[in-house]
Parts: C-alpha cells; structure tokens; sequence
C-alpha cells in the first residue's frame, strides 16, 4: 500500500450528481496525496460521459473503472475498494458531496498520530435535492472525542434511522480492512445482507479506537428513492430483512450482551409485519414469522395484533369500505411504530 488516501467513489446512473462529488473530492487540501478510485456500476445514463472526461483531466488522480455488468452495491464497493492503493480510504457517494477541503487533511493527522485509532469520522447533513436546500440536523456532538470502539459495537449494530457512523464522512485504515476481509471474506460478500457499510463501521469499532469530528464535513443528498427510502413496502421489507440478518450474525458471531438487542428485534420484526400489513401480503407474513422463530424473538403486543388481524385487517383493501374502527387501530399501529422507531434511534 502506498502512502497516500484512497476515495472509494460508488456510481449507477448518476449524471446529474457524479461531477458535483468528485469536484468536491478534487478540492481537498491534504499533505498527503489523494487517488479517487470510481466504480461505475454498468451505468446506462451519461455518468460514464462524466467519468470519463474527468479521469482524462486528472489522469494521475482519477482511477475510473465500469463495470461490464451490473454488480450490486455490495459487490461494486468491495471490488472498488480493493483495487485502491492506499493505506487510508475513504468514500463519497456518487450522490453526495463533500463540503469542507480541509476533511481529508483533519483526519489522516488524527490517523498519523494516533495508531490506536482505526476510523475517524464527522457530523454531516442533510441536502435535499428538489429544493437545494441543506436540511437542519442535529450534530451527534459538539465536542472531538476519541471513544473505545468496544462501547460502540452494540449501538452499531442495531442501529436504526440515523447511522452511528456515516461512512461517506469517514477516513479509515485499509489495513484493518484487510484483515477482517481475509478472516471472513462473507461478511462483507454476503448479499442477503444489502448493505455495505455497517459491517465496515463495525470491524473498525471492534479493532481499536474511533475518533470524531464536529465539524460538518458531508452533504448527505436526499429527496429521491433509494434502496433505504424506498416507498415500496416489498422493496422496504426485503432491505430491512437484509440489515437484520447482518445484524443477528454480527451479534452472535461477537456474541454481543445488553438488554436494547431484545428491543431491536422486535421492532424490527414489528416493521417487518406492518410491511406486510399495507401489503395484504400472507406471504410476506409467514415470512415474517418464519425469520421471527429464526432470530429467537418472542414478539411483543404490537406484532401479535397484527398477527391475530393479519393481512385482513389492512385498510387498502380493494373495492371494501373497512370500518372506522379497523382504520384507527392501522394508524394506531403506525404512530406506535414511529415512536419506537424513535425510541431504538436514540440508543447509542
């Protein structure tokens, strides 16, 4: 590995964002020099265009590499992050940008002097897209801490809502990488997990120290469909199916202990069920039920309602006029399920 920092830029069908990352990339102002290693994910709109021209203007920068199929993002990230060369790597969503030129620079000095430390990471943003806006966000601290990555293991793992670590704001060690990838290359090729990213924030956790920043260093884009935002409860229910399995494997493998992981799983096998409620899906139910025995959870009163109720209770039934009553305890169920939602984002 040279003596330099890696960017992992991740792309698909990006044209109109691809170009506003990399500039934000290209402003760094760092003592170390910076490759940006992008992996376009068999694009079919003009990001290969952008890609392109940019890596003609940097040639001894920009590493742009197409993929000749689609991958997946769990595939394309890890083969991107691979190929790159240095002994720190970041990443920047195709999607995202970064705003502060002095990021890169803060971190790899905290790096530099500070080899307990794997992974540093920042506060960051929201940036909606429609309205070009940056949307208020509460910053995790206003302080720079250094924290025992074992106290973070749990929170990361059954992290809902706001992640414990953005990965786009961080900088970490390709080296720790490497050697959680060569003990068990699956836990980051698994595709049933669907997410590339908490598994990294966790190995770097488990590894050493982790270091933040308050400084606002990430425009996250939002106000467009994504795998995670997606409003299609099946595209829903299969992410959140993916994540939790991630997590359930990364509880027993490391065989983590507090009493938040019981509330975990049945909130999730709570949203799992409310997927399938909207959906008037028995299938999507008795899968359901069948990952709620494999994940050993007892299921609390809000999935056994659903459960006696099932799909009929569901107020989108075609052609029928349900009952007042029935379309009360649906958005009963849902303002449950958001205060809950609420209540697992806060542990940390």
């Amino acid at each position: 590995m040279n003596n330099c920092i890696s960017v992992v830029v991740v792309t698909y069908n990006q044209e109109q964002t691809i170009g506003r990352a990399l500039d934000s990339i290209l402003m760094q102002k760092c003592h170390l020099p910076i490759e940006i290693c992008i992996g376009d994910d068999c694009s079919t709109d003009a990001t290969q265009i952008v890609c392109e021209r940019y890596a003609t203007r940097f040639p001894d920068i920009i590493h742009y590499h197409r993929n000749d199929r689609n991958k997946g993002v769990i595939d394309n990230y890890y083969d991107t992050l691979l190929a790159c060369n240095g002994q720190f790597v970041a990443d920047c969503a195709g999607d995202d940008f970064w705003v502060d030129p002095l990021k890169l620079e803060k971190e790899v000095r905290l790096l530099e002097e500070n080899p307990s430390i794997t992974l540093v990471h920042t506060a960051w943003r929201y940036y909606d897209e429609p309205s070009k806006s940056v949307l208020p966000h509460p910053i995790l601290s206003a302080e720079n801490s250094i924290t025992d990555g074992q106290k973070l293991l749990v929170p990361i793992a059954i992290q809902v809502g706001l992640p414990v670590i953005h990965l786009c704001t961080a900088l970490y060690r390709k080296q720790t990488f490497l050697q959680a990838y060569a003990k068990d290359p699956m836990l980051f090729r698994n595709q049933a997990f669907k997410c590339e990213d908490l598994q990294l924030s966790f190995i770097m956790a488990y590894a050493g120290k982790i270091a933040y920043l308050p400084d606002v260093t990430l425009y996250y884009s939002t106000g467009k469909t994504s795998v995670s935002n997606a409003e299609d409860d099946e595209r829903q229910f299969r992410f959140v199916t993916g994540v939790t399995r991630l997590s359930h494997y990364l509880i027993r493998k490391y065989n983590l202990q507090a009493p938040e992981i019981n509330h975990y799983f049945n909130y999730r096998i709570f949203a799992l069920a409310m997927h399938a409620f909207r959906l008037q899906s028995q299938e999507l139910f008795n899968e359901t039920e069948k990952l709620r025995k494999q994940w050993n959870v007892k299921g609390d009163w809000r999935y056994k309602l659903i459960q006696m109720g099932g799909p009929s209770l569901s107020p989108r039934k075609e052609g029928k006029t349900h009952p007042s009553m029935i379309y009360k305890l649906y958005r009963l169920l849902r303002k449950v399920k958001r205060e809950t939602f609420q209540l697992i984002s806060n542990i940390r």
